[in-house]
């Protein structure tokens, strides 16, 4: 009987041990749960969502030739110059992004003039403002994007460095993204455009 009770007894804690070691194992190896995509938001005063390694992960999927420290750095610009201001860093990146064929250029724009958004190209004669480096082309950008979106109550933060900034108070408005359709630009697929890069850089923080 004692040897058959010692059995009994040395089963049911092996049995245990065993179950224990079980569940520990498979809650170690359970699936993670996903994570929610980003989502920008449309309206143009909106702070943004993605980071710079985001918007520079997604630049490198449509330009796989341009230096990854570069454009993690010209992300970083684009979301300080655009905190700086109260503008939306995610609708600033994607419409650069827009404008200048991901840094490829080729219209009227050329590279050197450091004129992101095509900011007064209009034909040969007027090909577009030129800025003498990187940093000032991107504030002059943020800086068209703040007279879209607001109001000529509504002071800079920063140096006025936009040529045009007084134009739209007077002639433009726009407060999301959408509506930079046939004020903006010409295209009235403009906003749409912006809002397939916007999903494009949303998905990639997913994966």
């Amino acid at each position: 009987m004692k040897r058959k009770s010692h059995s009994f007894f040395t089963k049911i804690i092996t049995a245990t041990a065993a179950f224990l070691i079980f569940t520990g194992l498979t809650s170690c190896v359970s699936t993670p749960k996903k994570q929610k995509h980003k989502t920008a938001s449309i309206n143009l005063t909106d702070s943004g969502v993605f980071t710079a390694e985001e918007l520079a992960r997604y630049f490198i999927s449509k330009n796989p030739f341009v230096n990854e420290d570069y454009i993690l750095n010209f992300a970083q610009t684009y979301i300080q110059e655009a905190q700086a201001e109260g503008i939306n860093s995610d609708i600033a990146f994607a419409q650069m992004c827009l404008e200048t064929g991901h840094l490829n250029f080729g219209n009227l724009v050329q590279p050197e003039f450091h004129n992101y958004c095509g900011l007064g190209a209009m034909d040969e004669e007027h090909p577009g403002e030129v800025f003498p480096d990187e940093k000032t082309g991107i504030r002059a950008h943020i800086q068209h994007l703040h007279a879209y979106a607001t109001t000529e109550d509504v002071s800079l933060n920063q140096e006025l460095v936009d040529p045009r900034y007084s134009w739209p108070h007077k002639t433009r408005h726009a407060k999301t993204f959408y509506e930079l359709a046939g004020t903006w630009a010409m295209d009235m697929n403009y906003g749409k455009k912006i809002e397939n890069i916007l999903q494009n850089i949303s998905v990639l923080t997913h994966q």
